[in-house]
């Protein structure tokens, strides 16, 4: 008889189309799914599920209540584990795993991961403070971890836990030849969106919320518009921020000169048009737009308050914060002058981002885990 697949209820939160999601969709679409699958557990206000992919591949969507409500959150997500017999179940809410965690000890699931896919800034004061409260019971209820980034895992288990070598570094992979850079697909894009090959586009992907600090962004833009005024700002994404930076670019006089695209299903052909990534966040684990930027070739810069691991070319640029919006300005309109869009496919290969290869390492740990229980011969 054949094999059955191992079932992995991959418990995402809520699915907003975020980093997150991206990476857990690009293991599952490469995965060898005749021998591992996964069940996608999201809260009930998630927007932007590919139902339909996921179906095609053989998983499911699963609804349950909002963390928010707790009792109702832990007494669903209980049941469908329970119901479901699932052996292992993979959380990536990270320090809000603590719940997922605690409902599968709850119905005896004997591998739960928590996966850590972020840090922190004291500049995010409300969420800050949630996180500092629940990141001590992080490991309560897990029996394996998981991480981004070695900034990421130190961040939530600890130094000591990453040091004895008991946090698994799953990298933020991607598929290399969807993202490979295509001097043909970059002209067609520029010419659909009626861009001049001449003008000089900074592009930025992500979410309107506080941690991409699209504030700052805006203001790094307005200089370089001052100083090249054949210069387009695109800002792909959507989010509770985005009127307000609506608003700051309209009073800045910037309307011509943003394009506010919302939530985009052609990301990989807007990174070719692209001639500078932006990436000012306040924090990141480590954030797969940085990666996806990287390998289109994109001359990118990046706040220095993410994990140093973003970096795979050696064009790429940290900047401090506390650096002025011209600073970051001037060095972006410095470094585009010697600057050369190319494939860079190889050196993105050599720092472990393939998701052909790390899918394969990933697949091999969920076997391990299982074999452990004595769940195959």
């Amino acid at each position: 008889m054949k094999e059955e697949p191992i079932k992995i209820a991959q418990v995402i939160g809520k699915w907003i189309g975020g980093g997150v999601e991206a990476v857990v969709m690009n293991y599952y679409r490469n995965i060898d799914r005749t021998k591992i699958q996964f069940d996608f557990i999201c809260d009930s206000d998630s927007t932007n599920i590919p139902y339909e992919e996921i179906e095609k591949l053989g998983g499911k969507v699963i609804l349950i209540p909002k963390y928010e409500k707790a009792f109702s959150y832990h007494k669903e997500l209980k049941k469908l584990l329970k119901n479901n017999d699932y052996k292992i179940i993979h959380s990536h809410i990270n320090t809000l795993s603590v719940f997922s965690l605690w409902a599968a000890k709850s119905a005896k699931v004997p591998v739960r991961i928590a996966h850590s896919h972020s840090t922190t800034n004291k500049k995010e004061k409300k969420k800050n403070m949630l996180k500092q409260i629940f990141r001590p019971f992080s490991k309560t209820f897990a029996t394996d971890y998981m991480c981004c980034s070695e900034l990421s895992g130190r961040w939530l288990f600890g130094d000591k836990e990453y040091e004895k070598g008991n946090v698994y570094l799953l990298n933020n992979a991607i598929d290399l030849d969807k993202f490979k850079y295509d001097e043909k697909i970059r002209k067609n894009k520029r010419k659909e969106l009626n861009i001049d090959e001449k003008t000089l586009v900074i592009g930025h992907i992500g979410r309107f919320v506080e941690q991409k600090n699209h504030r700052f962004l805006i203001d790094i833009f307005n200089e370089i518009y001052k100083k090249n005024n054949d210069s387009l700002l695109l800002l792909a994404g959507q989010g509770p921020l985005m009127s307000e930076m609506q608003e700051k670019v309209k009073n800045l006089g910037l309307d011509k000169n943003v394009v506010f695209m919302g939530q985009r299903n052609d990301v990989n052909e807007l990174y070719q048009v692209f001639d500078v990534f932006l990436l000012p966040s306040l924090y990141e684990g480590l954030p797969v737009v940085g990666v996806e930027a990287q390998a289109t070739g994109n001359l990118c810069f990046f706040s220095d308050d993410m994990t140093k691991e973003t970096k795979v070319l050696d064009s790429t640029v940290f900047m401090s914060l506390n650096n002025s919006p011209e600073e970051w300005a001037n060095n972006i309109l410095a470094s585009v002058k010697t600057y050369k869009k190319h494939d860079t496919k190889e050196e993105v290969s050599k720092y472990g981002f393939n998701i052909k290869e790390e899918a394969k390492k990933l697949e091999n740990k969920y076997l391990e885990l299982y074999n452990k229980l004595g769940g195959l011969k």
